[in-house]
């Protein structure tokens, strides 16, 4: 990259800096510097305690844990800070956010509030778990090609009271809203494409988002039957019309009719990629879940269906089709290849989490506030997004074993992080130098705790119906 290129990046990576650290409104000193020392440390974050050692965090171990603790990060403003960088985009210009649920978990936190039991995945074919936890929703743009970036634009922590498709769609306006008044999307450009694995009701996604700028694209599970409009109402007809036609079962190849598109595409990774699709098929919506409270009669929420199928899956056995929903109908050969391609770049996000807990140690410390998890979660956020602007900046560091010279387009998270302390000393560092403080006396030898923790069960508070 040219000098002026070079200098534009630092800028932008230094202005990020400082309005991150406007963005802390308690223990602003100690929290900016502990987020340092997690982009600096020569490993991966093991421990809190072991930042404080790192030269980038001058104070003690003991305003590490009083910034996470009762430290302020204004998160609303912080996310229109992250929304105003760089935002990846498609070859057409697209922003594609992907949204997802990762895991914090805490089983043996009895003393911690608002966990919740999430569904773990484990080595072999029926062994999935139930273990407690803090769930975070994440949302992040995805680049177009193959990589393990993303740029993480917001994280909320589920709570025990809250629908997943509904807060889902809170987050997903949130965000967009903040895109369109950083100027990332104006009148005319594409529409944002949102995409979301089966844990979330599509339709229901769609519906909530109407009025935004946005195209939802949702897997959904294999079992799932839907169905086509209506037929027209016979003149003379009494009664009341059908809303539903006729049936389409995943499951049932004899329910599908012909599909409006057919392509088979060869790829790299998977072999021969076969896609079908069909137009204008709806859910049979019921007054449950997120449509209980739902107003007059419940919509009909057409959209495209594509199944996709391909030859192989590494490291698995036969692979099975993959069924998508699309809120918009009347779709093109073209844009059916596109969404599901883009839906396969969802997967990235994936890397981004292994990246936050096995390298930034986003589940690492053993906080018992969440409030204290949610603010080590937002300087993991910002450790990420200062990695992603200094991308072009860092000198390659390889390991002997690793393929060097790596491009910067080519380099991984991990990669960027171990240059990145040189990187530091030319951008700004907001903070104050410490203060000379010498340590409190701390609890007299010999005496007992005479307030203990209370204790919490995890799960989803219990649905009482009470009539006086």
């Amino acid at each position: 990259m040219h000098h002026a290129g070079t200098a534009a990046v630092l800028g932008d990576l230094s202005g990020f800096r400082q309005e991150f650290y406007r963005c802390l409104t308690g223990r602003a000193d100690a929290l900016f510097e502990l987020c340092d020392a997690a982009l600096c440390a020569d490993g991966p974050v093991t421990s809190l305690v072991e930042l404080s050692l790192e030269p980038e965090h001058r104070r003690g171990h003991g305003s590490l844990y009083e910034g996470l603790n009762h430290g302020g990060v204004d998160v609303g403003k912080f996310r229109n800070v992250v929304a105003r960088q760089r935002i990846p985009r498609c070859d057409d210009g697209r922003i594609v956010l992907a949204i997802d649920v990762s895991h914090w978990l805490r089983p043996d936190a009895n003393t911690s509030p608002e966990r919740l039991f999430c569904h773990t995945y484990a080595r072999g074919k029926g062994q999935a778990q139930m273990i407690p936890g803090w769930p975070y929703s994440f949302v992040a743009a995805l680049e177009p090609g193959r990589t393990s970036w993303t740029a993480i634009l917001d994280a909320v922590r589920v709570h025990p009271s809250d629908e997943h498709t509904d807060l889902a769609a809170t987050q997903l306006r949130a965000v967009v809203q903040a895109l369109v008044a950083a100027g990332h999307w104006r009148e005319g450009d594409p529409e944002i494409w949102i995409v979301g694995d089966s844990g979330y009701d599509g339709p229901r996604l769609a519906f909530l988002l109407a009025d935004l700028p946005v195209g939802v694209l949702v897997r959904m599970r294999s079992d799932r039957v839907l169905a086509f409009p209506a037929p027209p109402r016979a003149p003379g007809a009494l009664g009341r019309g059908k809303r539903h036609g006729a049936r389409f079962e995943f499951k049932d190849p004899h329910t599908w009719p012909t599909p409006a598109h057919s392509t088979t595409t060869d790829t790299t990774r998977y072999g021969a990629a076969h896609a079908r699709s069909w137009d204008r098929l709806h859910p049979t919506l019921t007054r449950t879940g997120s449509w209980t409270d739902h107003k007059g009669q419940l919509p009909i929420m057409e959209g495209t269906v594509i199944r996709l199928h391909v030859d192989r899956l590494p490291g698995t056995g036969t692979p099975k089709p993959l069924w998508l929903w699309h809120c918009a109908t009347a779709t093109t050969t073209g844009q059916m290849d596109r969404l599901w391609q883009m839906f396969l770049r969802r997967f990235d996000l994936e890397h981004t989490f292994r990246f936050l807990k096995q390298t930034l140690g986003w589940t690492t410390p053993r906080l018992r506030a969440p409030e204290a998890a949610d603010r080590w979660t937002w300087l993991v956020i910002a450790a990420h997004t200062q990695l992603r602007l200094a991308r072009h900046l860092v000198e390659d560091l390889p390991r002997p074993w690793e393929r060097h010279p790596a491009t910067p387009a080519r380099l991984s998270p991990a990669r960027v992080r171990r240059g990145f302390r040189r990187v530091r000393q030319t951008t700004v560092s907001p903070t104050n130098p410490p203060k000379p403080s010498r340590p409190g006396p701390g609890r007299p030898t010999g005496s007992r705790n005479s307030h203990p923790a209370p204790l919490h069960d995890p799960g989803k508070p219990a649905k009482t119906d009470i009539k006086t």
